[in-house]
């Protein structure tokens, strides 16, 4: 039996280096940080240099103009997030643009927003969006995107993941 490799996304909340540092280079990090909202541009500066000598990708979530502006890989648009601003910028080769999504109607939106790939969440995580692996199953064949799984991944249920046909995975436990 082959082990699957997936493409894994870190989300991160704080621009500390130190976890970063066991992490692989397929792995793209995420920083999101809703708590706050100021955001220290130069510490995400240092960090997209930080990553880029390691090898790693860097998305910025919920901040179309900054990603761009800084030069990252991507930007992750969050469920909330609902507008189609984003639209109307041009972006430049290999930027990405990726999303989450907790229903049908969500994944329709995220679709319209033209993001590559859909996080579609919580497959496993009980919280007030909680699918199960069942139901993430049925919202993966809604739409032709690929397909990430996000909430509550943990190396215990990676061999569950791994009955599905996604190629992808994200998390925050799962990296620590």
């Amino acid at each position: 039996m082959h082990i699957k490799l997936f493409t894994k996304y870190y989300f991160i909340n704080s621009l500390d280096t130190n976890n970063l540092q066991k992490q692989d280079k397929e792995t793209i990090i995420i920083y999101r940080n809703y708590s706050s909202s100021n955001i220290n541009i130069d510490k995400l500066i240092k960090l997209k240099n930080f990553l880029r000598k390691k090898g790693n990708k860097f998305f910025l979530a919920n901040n179309f103009k900054l990603a761009l502006k800084l030069g990252l890989d991507g930007v992750y648009i969050p469920s909330f997030n609902k507008n189609f601003n984003h639209l109307a910028y041009s972006t430049f080769l290999n930027f990405a643009v990726v999303g989450s999504a907790h229903n049908l109607k969500e994944i329709r939106i995220k679709e319209l927003q033209q993001v590559q790939n859909i996080f579609i969440s919580s497959v496993f995580k009980k919280n007030k969006n909680y699918l199960g692996l069942n139901k993430f199953k049925i919202l993966d064949k809604y739409t032709k995107k690929k397909v990430v799984a996000l909430g509550g991944i943990s190396k215990k249920n990676l061999k569950k993941i791994e009955l599905t046909n996604i190629s992808s995975i994200a998390g925050i436990s799962y990296f620590k």
